[in-house]
């Protein structure tokens, strides 16, 4: 009992059972190290993307054609954007432009 125990807890903590866990329609972005972490994601039309910022410095999340915008997001703060349409949502952050990615919605 106490091995499975301890194998269950050694697979719900594995990088795999972290990736299960995301859904082709919910998607995680991380904002480290002036990057966003992947730079380019996937999902389905009506999914959504949910950016969190994991640096000490304020980050935004900004559509590049104006559909979406964060404001000022502190470090541990996230934003969430559903996507009602297909295509590709070029974004950067407006306090540091050299920091861009995309998504694609299929």
């Amino acid at each position: 009992m106490r091995n499975s125990l301890l194998a269950l807890a050694l697979l719900a903590a594995s990088p795999m059972a972290a990736m299960a866990q995301e859904t082709p329609n919910k998607v995680t972005v991380v904002i480290k190290d002036f990057d966003y972490t992947p730079m380019d994601v996937a999902i389905p039309a009506g999914g959504s993307v949910t950016w969190t910022n994991r640096d000490g410095e304020p980050h935004t999340v900004t559509s590049v054609d104006g559909l979406f915008r964060s404001g000022a997001l502190d470090q541990d703060q996230s934003f969430t954007f559903t996507f009602a349409k297909p295509g590709t949502y070029a974004y950067l952050c407006s306090i540091h432009p050299k920091m861009r990615a995309a998504v694609t919605v299929r």
